[in-house]
């Protein structure tokens, strides 16, 4: 279960809630209720309420609402998976329980309904540049409303019978508030934070291995090292990896550093993930509302711009491709018979390829991630005849996110398949699909005991 409270609600919580079918429970109406008194109470103009939006704000319009909702419900693209659709209703849910929106409170308890009970709307990829979720969420709206049918998908170990589909009468005045979110975008970002915090744990495994597999000095991770230069991500690793390792490592002065700088690569990598998780918790949590019912007033303001979670993104797919680069770096240090002692490439005779292929595969693998590490917030588009002429992109930088999984788990499993191969007696040449296959396994049960 996991409670929603509009304060509290984490990364691992909304996994849980998108892909383990936790339910959620409300905690307390009580601020969204405060902003509705508030919305109800307003006079003069208000954006969305009582104007067009965008470009149309300034333009008197009597109950807009449900014709925003109705021509912003347009995405594109292929159609998301209906966890990340789950995880976006529980951080729309979350956000709206901060309170801030000036929506009816009486909507939320039937969308933690729909989370609950196997609903979510059939929203796209595309449609969205980082300033809110508009065509996702409204289509999410319409589906409120009955306009449009839900996906439903029942837990498996559920046999209630299906329930109805979730239905709410939004107003107008409940449109914009409900649309006015990133809400999928942080869904993203949190499943994305998330995993690569398990990821990143198992790669410490992984470096153990390789450390052990080529009798590589520990003297690097010694305490009084990182005491020297007391980063954060890097003092956690190094004594994590210390841990792992028996005490007699090998003699070699300095080892290639893949191994010697392991600590300071990938200790940056965990602390960039510590930066953009908190940044993206933040706005898990938070009332981003425009325009937000404050005391008791309506305020304007562009706190649904996402340049805060776009950057920390940016800077966190940057930091894996360099963590993917030491691996690669091990693995070809597993290849080479200095190390090893055992033939090149861990055939079982000389001249045999052995393990070589690997190579390939993970820089493969790494080139994907290079290419997913190209900055989102660079870039800029403006729309709505210029009223709104900047964009963030967390969207596609979240998107990216989600997609370095696989290729930094393919990196971490080809090493980890060498270094368990160096650890014993080489077979013959053979396929290696299984051989990555159960790398990968493994890489999976690691995570399941190991977070950073």
């Amino acid at each position: 279960m996991v409670l929603l409270d509009g304060a509290g609600l984490t990364c691992a919580q909304v996994h849980e809630a998108a892909y383990g079918r936790a339910r959620v429970a409300i905690a307390s109406l009580d601020r969204a209720r405060a902003a509705w008194v508030t919305a109800q109470e307003l006079t003069g103009p208000v954006y969305g309420r009582s104007t067009g939006v965008g470009a149309g704000k300034d333009v008197p319009i009597e109950a807009p609402g449900l014709h925003v909702l109705r021509s912003h419900a347009c995405g594109a693209g292929a159609p998301v998976e209906p966890a990340r659709a789950r995880a976006m209703l529980v951080v729309r849910l979350n956000q709206l329980l901060a309170g801030g929106s000036g929506i009816d409170p009486a909507v939320l308890p039937v969308l933690a309904d729909a989370v609950n009970h196997g609903f979510t709307p059939p929203i796209r990829t595309y449609g969205a540049i980082g300033t809110g979720d508009l065509t996702a969420l409204a289509t999410t709206a319409l589906c409120l409303l009955g306009e449009l049918p839900w996906h439903h998908e029942p837990a498996q170990e559920r046999h209630e019978g299906t329930p109805p589909p979730p239905r709410y009468p939004l107003t107008s005045g409940d449109a914009l508030p409900f649309i006015s979110s990133g809400a999928a975008t942080l869904a993203d970002a949190a499943i994305a934070c998330h995993r690569l915090r398990l990821l990143l744990g198992a790669a410490v495994d992984v470096a153990a291995l390789s450390f052990t597999a080529v009798g590589a000095s520990a003297e690097p991770l010694a305490a009084a090292v990182q005491e020297a230069r007391p980063h954060r991500g890097q003092a956690a690793v190094a004594a994590r990896l210390r841990g792992l390792l028996a005490r007699e490592q090998a003699t070699r002065i300095q080892d290639p550093y893949g191994f010697r700088a392991f600590a300071q690569v990938h200790g940056a990598a965990v602390d960039a993930l510590d930066r953009a998780a908190a940044t993206v918790e933040i706005d898990l949590n938070a009332a981003a509302e425009n325009p937000l019912m404050a005391g008791s007033l309506a305020w304007h303001n562009g706190n649904f711009h996402s340049s805060p979670v776009a950057l920390a993104l940016d800077a966190l797919r940057v930091a894996l491709v360099q963590t993917a680069q030491l691996s690669t770096a091990r693995l070809a240090a597993l290849m080479d018979p200095a190390y090893t002692g055992r033939h090149p490439f861990l055939a079982d005779r000389p001249g045999a390829s052995g393990v070589l292929i690997l190579e390939y595969v993970a820089q493969d693998a790494l080139t994907e991630l290079r290419h997913l590490a190209n900055p989102v917030t660079t870039g800029t588009a403006v729309i709505s005849l210029g009223v709104e002429d900047h964009a963030g992109f967390a969207t596609q930088a979240a998107r990216h996110a989600l997609r370095c999984l696989e290729p930094l788990e393919l990196v971490l499993a080809c090493e980890r398949a060498a270094a368990a191969r160096a650890l014993n007696t080489p077979p013959p040449d053979r396929p290696l699909t299984d051989d990555l296959e159960e790398a990968r396994r493994a890489l999976t049960t690691s995570t399941a005991h190991h977070t950073h």
